[in-house]
């Protein structure tokens, strides 16, 4: 029977007042959440009314719905509509061609610095982010923009104002904010200058049979940091595994096996620091566009910084594509050191400088809006900080009062959709409730040494989802503290979580 036919035909017949909680609570009590506690909270976002709640007011661990807040707060401080601006200035005067000085980049914060601008106009992005890639990863990608496309902008503009030379130094001007790690897994430099995420991307492609050397080429190309690659390829059909070691000086050995017929597989290098790099690159990009540098990227600059810029010509501005665009990169694919930025962001907006000044802004922009934040705790922007701990009635607040804005359809539009994109990309691909669920996944997991396999700590997924009979319910499920068989993943956990949003798809009142 098709599935239209069927799905109308159970929609036609009358449905028992408690059919919908008994198959959601057959979902919760299943065996092997035996030892895990469930939080869920699903609301009519037209009247309130609830549909369903189990351990709503209850704290848990939300992994990456930790996201959903940073991201409010960021679009309540700055705005969807905020552009970064990075501004190069000269120091020193220019006479034929020549700079008898410093070239100077103000970082403004701006996450991505041109490079996952598309040509529509748009940000692109891979369902399995680079920066999440591991030794067997087989989906993770790149997109196919530049990655240095802000800094070839700067460089041209620079070009343009005449400077062909560059006598004195070039300076990285990070000072917005001080430097802190991110939080979740993923490139761990949180810094005012970010170009491609702060990695160096190794795109492995195998030989024509095994035992052949593998092809490879790095993104972006760059004398910045050592890498040694050397990787086989593998027997057909065999799984990859492809390690990166990393050595002092920012020096990588790329090491493994890549399958015969294997597309390419990308692994990252991550810098340590994000500043050195950026220089680097930004050098690279003015000798590239002609532009003579007498400065070295390898060589640490000894000029000092200016303490204003009233005085120094900008000769160059990139402006970013609008913050709404970021984040939805950030809740697509669960961007953990774009996510970690915003906090710090939001305490530059307040003339502050540290995380601990960001998040008491946030939790300040967070309680304006109406959210309970006496009652939630949280200390990263990402997600996977000790003291992050919201429950599900606080969530379903804020997306509730965030519904309210005039911005709402941009933050809505950069939420993943069940069975579509990002992070939800492979959950009921088949499902009744395809394309009707957009909402913030997040996973967290500790390591069960005791017993050689992973601990579930967190699995969540927060956001809205149109029922069969056209309604929009607001909803937060979490699940923390799952065991997990030796064969088993988290993806079990957020199978069953699709399992629920069909559920309540079908079912709902």
């Amino acid at each position: 029977m098709p599935r239209s036919l069927w799905l109308g035909l159970l929609l036609a017949l009358p449905a028992r007042a408690d059919e919908l909680g008994d198959k959601l609570e057959a979902v919760l009590s299943r065996p092997e959440s035996k030892h895990a506690r469930w939080g869920v909270l699903a609301l009519d976002a037209a009247t309130g009314k609830v549909v369903h709640e189990r351990n709503a007011d209850q704290l848990f661990a939300p992994a990456s719905v930790t996201k959903l807040y940073s991201c409010a707060a960021a679009f309540i401080a700055l705005g969807a509509d905020h552009r970064f601006e990075t501004h190069v200035h000269r120091r020193g005067d220019l006479k034929d061609g020549t700079l008898a000085g410093d070239l100077v980049l103000v970082a403004s914060g701006d996450l991505t610095m041109g490079g996952r601008d598309a040509e529509d106009g748009k940000m692109a992005f891979a369902h399995d982010d680079h920066t999440y890639t591991g030794p067997a990863s087989t989906t993770h990608a790149v997109t196919t923009t530049n990655p240095l496309a802000g800094l070839d902008d700067l460089a041209k503009q620079v070009k343009k104002a005449g400077i062909n030379k560059v006598a004195g130094d070039v300076l990285i001007d990070v000072r917005l904010f001080r430097a802190s790690p991110a939080s979740g897994s993923g490139p761990r430099t949180v810094s005012p200058f970010l170009v491609n995420d702060t990695v160096i991307d190794v795109i492995v492609r195998p030989g024509e049979k095994a035992g052949d050397k593998a092809a490879f080429t790095l993104r972006p190309e760059t004398a910045y940091a050592r890498i040694d690659v050397d990787v086989r390829t593998g027997e057909k059909g065999k799984p990859p595994a492809i390690r990166v070691e990393r050595l002092p000086g920012e020096a990588f050995v790329v090491r493994g096996t890549i399958p015969e017929g294997s597309g390419p597989l990308v692994r990252i290098c991550p810098v340590a620091d994000a500043t050195a790099f950026g220089r680097a690159l930004f050098i690279e990009a003015l000798r590239r566009e002609g532009v003579e540098v007498a400065a070295s990227p390898h060589k640490a600059p000894t000029a000092a910084l200016p303490t204003a810029y009233d005085k120094y010509p900008s000769v160059a501005v990139h402006k970013s594509l609008p913050l709404s665009e970021s984040v939805k990169v950030i809740l697509k694919v669960s961007h953990n050191l774009m996510a970690s930025t915003l906090p710090l962001l939001i305490a530059a907006k307040h003339g502050r400088l540290t995380l601990a000044a960001g998040m008491r802004s946030q939790g300040r922009l967070l309680e304006k809006l109406g959210v309970p934040v006496e009652a939630i705790s949280l200390e990263s922007g990402a997600g996977g900080g000790d003291g992050d701990r919201v429950s599900p009635r606080a969530t379903v607040r804020l997306l509730q009062e965030m519904r309210k804005r005039d911005d709402w359809p941009l933050f809505e539009a950069a939420l993943p959709v069940m069975g579509v994109d990002g992070t939800l990309v492979r959950i009921g691909v088949k499902g009744p409730a395809k394309g009707k669920v957009r909402a913030k996944t997040g996973t967290y997991t500790d390591d069960n040494l005791l017993l050689d396999r992973p601990h579930l700590r967190a699995k969540s997924l927060a956001g809205v989802l149109t029922t069969a009979k056209g309604k929009t319910l607001v909803f937060c499920i979490f699940v923390n503290d799952a065991a997990l068989p030796k064969v088993a993943t988290p993806l079990r956990e957020g199978e069953a979580i699709g399992e629920l949003c069909e559920i309540l798809h079908l079912y709902a009142p």
